[in-house]
């Protein structure tokens, strides 16, 4: 991703950057381009398959999502961006999947998914601060069950998407926007087991698709 690719030339390009912000500073809402941004949304897809042979699909419940995001610049087009996000999901499992001390009696696990990437914002059509952008990042990813006999696992990760932005009044702006998080599971049976439990479940990925609202403050 663009984003991520050294630059020798970022402090020339982040001066050019300021320098282009005070001029359409008399003409736009401005903000500045280090900001924070709160974001709310909807996830859904995902999923795994049984590996008890009858090749089940076991489908994540579609629900709420947050995330947080620090951003900073790179130059007049990207910023560099820390996204953290947040989701409390039920994955449906059985009597059929789950065995050993949670067998036959609980069909849905809980389970929460904790994102923490790196990476960037690229505004291709104009300067930071409004308009069409591409987003993404990598990092890791921990998928926590709440069943007993069960424990977390951490997985490498990533996120790409595709949003708008739009100026309001200095020093906020609104965001919309569409990402994929993708998740390397790696497992072809037992998963998320500890002590006494296997979860038989198999998968290479785990793909999710979220759309949110963000509001970004600048400062």
């Amino acid at each position: 991703m663009r984003a991520m690719r050294n630059n020798s030339r970022v402090p020339g390009a982040f001066g050019s950057c300021l320098a282009l912000l005070a001029a359409l500073a008399a003409a736009t809402p401005a903000r500045a381009d280090t900001g924070l941004v709160v974001h709310g949304g909807v996830r859904a897809g995902g999923g795994f398959e049984s590996a008890t042979g009858n090749n089940e699909e076991l489908l994540l419940r579609s629900g709420p999502a947050f995330a947080l995001a620090f951003e900073w610049p790179y130059d007049d087009h990207r910023l560099w961006q820390v996204f953290a996000a947040h989701q409390r999901t039920r994955l449906a499992v059985g009597p059929a999947v789950a065995t050993g001390a949670g067998a036959g009696t609980t069909p849905q696990m809980p389970l929460r998914l904790t994102h923490l990437h790196l990476g960037g914002v690229n505004h291709f059509d104009g300067p930071v601060g409004a308009g069409p952008y591409v987003v993404g990042g990598l990092g890791f990813t921990q998928l926590t069950p709440r069943l007993p006999g069960t424990s977390s696992k951490v997985r490498a990760s990533m996120n790409l998407g595709i949003g708008h932005e739009w100026a309001l009044a200095r020093p906020l702006a609104l965001r919309l926007e569409l990402r994929a998080h993708i998740v390397a599971i790696g497992s072809d049976g037992a998963f998320f087991c500890s002590g006494g439990c296997t979860v038989a479940i198999r998968a290479d990925t785990l793909t999710q698709v979220e759309a949110a609202v963000g509001l970004r403050l600048g400062f």
